[in-house]
């Protein structure tokens, strides 16, 4: 697998659990207020909570906002997450393309 060797063999994080096991709890944030400080509907909050829906730009512009970190942070763990749990899914098929010399 491509990508960083030390992150070779563990789960992809995604960013959802990031925010439920580490973040929100460090701040005494539930769901719902969590979605209210986002301006963001409960359901959205939880989708990605629950590691269902994915952090998007828009989302990860509130998330950056309300944590005072980046929006880049957060689209680089969905992005991060995003290639680990597909890559090997396309293992076979990407094995079968042959780079084209520069």
């Amino acid at each position: 697998m491509a990508g960083n060797p030390l992150l070779r063999g563990l789960a992809p994080t995604h960013p959802g659990e990031v925010l439920r096991e580490d973040v929100a709890p460090a701040l005494d944030l539930g769901p719902d207020e969590l979605a209210r400080r986002l301006g963001v509907s409960a359901d959205a909050v939880q989708g990605i909570l629950e590691t269902t829906q994915p952090v998007t730009p828009e989302m990860a512009l509130r998330l950056g906002r309300l944590f005072g970190n980046s929006p880049e942070f957060w689209l680089n763990l969905q992005r991060d997450y995003d290639l680990r749990t597909l890559e090997p899914t396309l293992a076979r098929e990407l094995a079968a393309i042959r780079p084209v010399a520069a």
